[in-house]
């Protein structure tokens, strides 16, 4: 008798240890997931009429976006940076390098908050101070756990934006990654390949960048690695342009600087400028065939042959242009083979 009076007790205290344990396991799973989504707060639906960027007039635009943060401005400039999610040794520093040469334009920087190149052109475009926006493939109240959640509070904190087109909690699975690199892409005037696979999520949202006829960039790599083996076969293809240099990636994308770059303003002693503004004040002036073909091809890298076949300009006079907007610092050659339309309005 006494001994089952000893064991029922024993089974009651058990019983309570594990109910207070599941309470507290309770409490502890609901704090984490409490922590592990981005903040319920503060979000927004829109509607096609008022997306971000290019998406508004993209074809694969979805029928609605939820975000926090802050969307683009307009006039803005997005640019997809797209890769795998285990890159090569050197990619966080190829990924600094080729979002550092987005510094003074109107860029933003757009991805899928993946790890690997995604998390890397994000941070790279917080440490740089430019916009970045981020594109999930799950609801804004589904968990974001670790660095991704970390990461997508920061860019929101920047003022940037995350984007999904699914609604409350919905889950990510397999066929939502797709869907979600559609809208990379439908953002984005260009995309860069950074490193990928032969196959992979990445060069899903390169496809998706083709069918939309806009421009896919890629970084070119050894030939033996497997990271590079995406973007060499796009580029064997030519379906992509090379990016031979991170800080040509402006050139190459067409997006010229809105801000003068360190160093280049206009200069009293050789009338250099990097600004039509700063010509202006200097009491200098372009020639009108000048000012429309530097209007035309800013932000823009072109070889002599390109610039003879897409204008109306004599060779004589193309030549006589060009050395006008050298030394206003407007164009830049190193070969006098290509030249770099760069500068500010």
């Amino acid at each position: 008798m006494e001994k089952d009076r000893k064991g029922e007790n024993l089974h009651q205290m058990n019983l309570g240890l594990g109910q207070q344990q599941g309470i507290q396991q309770d409490l502890f799973i609901g704090q984490r997931r409490q922590e592990s989504h981005i903040n319920q707060t503060d979000i927004k639906e829109i509607m096609p009429g008022d997306f971000p960027l290019l998406l508004r007039e993209s074809r694969l635009r979805p029928k609605r976006l939820f975000y926090r943060g802050t969307l683009p401005p307009s006039g803005s400039i997005g640019i997809g940076m797209v890769g795998t999610r285990r890159p090569g040794s050197s990619a966080r520093e190829l990924c600094r390098r080729l979002v550092r040469s987005l510094q003074g334009t109107k860029a933003v920087v757009v991805s899928g908050l993946a790890q690997g190149i995604d998390s890397y052109c994000h941070e790279a475009a917080l440490d740089a101070g430019i916009p970045t926006v981020a594109v999930i493939a799950q609801g804004l109240e589904a968990p974001l756990t670790g660095d991704r959640r970390i990461l997508a509070q920061r860019i929101v904190d920047a003022g940037g934006a995350i984007l999904t087109e699914y609604e409350g909690d919905a889950p990510s699975y397999r066929g939502t990654f797709p869907a979600r690199n559609r809208i990379i892409s439908g953002l984005s005037r260009a995309v860069v390949l950074v490193q990928s696979k032969a196959k992979g999520g990445a060069l899903i949202t390169a496809d998706y960048c083709l069918q939309e006829g806009k421009l896919l960039l890629a970084v070119p790599g050894d030939f033996d690695s497997e990271v590079s083996s995406g973007p060499n076969l796009y580029l064997d293809q030519g379906k992509a342009k090379p990016v031979f240099r991170p800080e040509s990636l402006p050139l190459m994308a067409g997006i010229p600087q809105t801000e003068p770059l360190p160093g280049k303003c206009f200069n009293a002693a050789t009338g250099a400028t990097n600004s039509l503004s700063a010509l202006r004040k200097a009491g200098c002036s372009l020639s009108p065939e000048a000012l429309e073909l530097f209007m035309r091809f800013n932000g823009f890298r072109k070889t002599f042959s390109e610039l003879q076949g897409e204008s109306n300009l004599l060779t004589s006079n193309i030549l006589s242009i060009l050395t006008e907007l050298e030394i206003a610092g407007l164009v830049e050659t190193r070969d006098n083979f290509q030249f770099y339309f760069n500068g500010t309005v």
